[in-house]
């Protein structure tokens, strides 16, 4: 974000030796594939003393996006009825930010890279709260869907920035520090969400109360706006490096951040409009999105033997932190998202609570999830991956005593409030495994290439999301007609469990990789 930041130049001079492998200069100023995370040695800039300034904007503006996204959730039935809009219109107005966030994540943190990061920040961080006014005033679905469409863009653009500049100003269990904070407010706003948008429509009333929804993003959109402009070091846009027009194009790699945005909207598209149930042709994107992905990862091979500088250095996908992490937080989110969905389902069709009494339900969740972050985050260098496995086998405990209490209340024994209590174990477990598992996989990755590798691990986790809910919400429809709703939420947290369980698998792995190299050989 920022030329003049010492760390930033030299990640961006770094050269790749003969055998193709990642610049020897991380993020932490370490050797890229030998030092373990947290043990850099420092360089010799001082940190930056802004940097917790810094921190405090990003969460901020965080803090809004993901607040903007599960607020949706819990307020669709109210613009239905608001706006008379159709299932099919309503299921666009859930997934057009979805698509918009997934396609840009990997170029815009490129972007990030080599324009500066704080620059993009400041203008996706403007593009949500200009589109979430937007969204407030629509007069019918059409504007509406327009509105999150450009919502996604603008969350695409500030999300990755925010990960490239912990990367870029944090070092060591500092580091640490500040993804667990960011790990807080990740739990706090998923909560959060939903809990104000019910109370936001009780307020406001079932036709009008949706638009404050969206309202609610300005102040907190402006807030942030105002204090990166106040706060990030300056020049915002980074200048020089003696680059030109046609050098700076060669670094952003058009085709292949074609390539690959095309390449996603393909393989979302169909998983997304599943639940809308619109047409079986859908489902003919995927093999068009598996060979749009293989021809990226062509030209990218290509693009870095021509010895340019490709949107994403495959090279990266060989530090092992790195493509474990990444397997394991795709994984992870491909299961954990739904539960959200299922409980919502669950409490307001098949228990007749109102909105507000829905997002209750997750409140001690998303506390439990901000104290495990953060406690996590001061952990995790000592802890390593430990702290990663132990949260997943938490969530698939909560998970667990969740079905129990489903259960017991079909049964007349009980109640369905029990799940304040056992979903506070999949709270802890959320925070001990999200952030965490951030820190340790980009702890190796090189600073120029902070922003897309980070891209990447959120399109992994955006792209599980969509065909997680997708293929986990179908098998809890298919069970619901003829053995009720306990039963078919059941047998959706039983599918979560296995998937996650997948994820937990890769996490002992690489848990037993790094303890093979800690003793090292024999």
């Amino acid at each position: 974000m920022d030329s003049s930041c010492p760390d930033t130049d030299a990640a961006a001079g770094a050269r790749r030796d003969a055998g193709g492998r990642p610049p020897a200069t991380t993020a932490g100023g370490a050797a890229a594939q030998h030092v373990p995370p947290g043990r850099e040695p420092r360089t010799a800039a001082e940190p930056d003393a802004d940097r917790w300034r810094i921190l405090a904007v990003l969460l901020v503006a965080i803090f809004m996006s993901l607040v903007g996204v599960s607020i949706v959730n819990v307020g669709l039935p109210s613009i239905q009825e608001g706006l008379g809009a159709s299932r099919t219109q309503i299921q666009w107005v859930l997934s057009g930010y979805a698509l918009t966030f997934g396609v840009v994540l990997v170029a815009a943190g490129r972007a990030g890279d080599i324009f500066g990061r704080g620059f993009l920040f400041v203008l996706g961080a403007a593009v949500f709260t200009l589109a979430s006014l937007a969204a407030g005033f629509a007069s019918d679905p059409a504007v509406l869907t327009a509105a999150r469409f450009v919502q996604g863009l603008g969350s695409g653009l500030l999300n990755p920035q925010g990960v490239g500049m912990i990367q870029q100003y944090f070092r060591g269990a500092e580091r640490g520090r500040a993804f667990g904070l960011f790990g807080s407010v990740v739990g706090i706003s998923v909560g959060v969400g939903p809990l104000l948008g019910g109370l936001l429509i009780h307020l406001g009333g079932a036709a009008e109360g949706w638009r404050w929804m969206f309202f609610v993003n300005v102040p907190v959109g402006l807030l942030a706006v105002a204090l990166a402009l106040a706060w990030f070091p300056r020049p915002l846009l980074r200048r020089g490096h003696g680059r030109t027009a046609g050098k700076v194009l060669s670094e952003l790699d058009p085709v292949g951040a074609l390539l690959l945005g095309t390449a996603v909207l393909a393989l979302l598209l169909p998983f997304i409009e599943a639940r809308a149930a619109t047409s079986a042709w859908w489902w003919a994107l995927l093999p068009a999105g598996a060979a749009l992905l293989s021809a990226w990862l062509l030209w990218e091979r290509r693009y870095r033997a021509a010895g340019r500088s490709p949107m994403v250095d495959l090279a990266i996908f060989r530090v092992r932190s790195f493509s474990y992490g990444s397997a394991l937080i795709g994984l992870y989110f491909l299961g954990v998202t739904s539960v959200w969905v299922l409980l919502a389902l669950y409490m307001q069709q098949g228990l007749g609570h109102t909105a507000l009494e829905s997002g209750l339900i997750g409140l001690p969740n998303a506390l439990a999830s901000a104290l495990a972050a953060n406690w996590a985050g001061r952990h995790v260098l000592r802890l390593g991956r430990a702290v990663v496995v132990g949260g997943m086998l938490s969530v698939l405990l909560g998970l667990a005593l969740s079905v129990l209490v489903i259960q017991l209340e079909d049964r007349g024994i009980g109640s369905e409030w029990w799940l304040l209590a056992t979903l506070v174990l999949v709270g802890l477990g959320q925070g001990a495994v999200v952030s965490p598992n951030q820190t340790l996989s980009l702890a190796e990755v090189p600073l120029e290439y902070a922003g897309s590798s980070g891209g990447i691990m959120q399109t992994g986790q955006r792209i599980g999301t969509s065909i997680g809910i997708a293929v986990v919400t179908a098998v809890s429809f298919t069970v619901l007609p003829a053995a009720g709703w306990a039963q078919a939420i059941t047998a959706g947290f039983a599918m979560i469990a296995v998937i996650i369980s997948c994820a937990l698998a890769v996490g002992v792995a690489d848990l037993r990789h790094r303890r093979r190299a800690d003793r090292g050989p024999a």
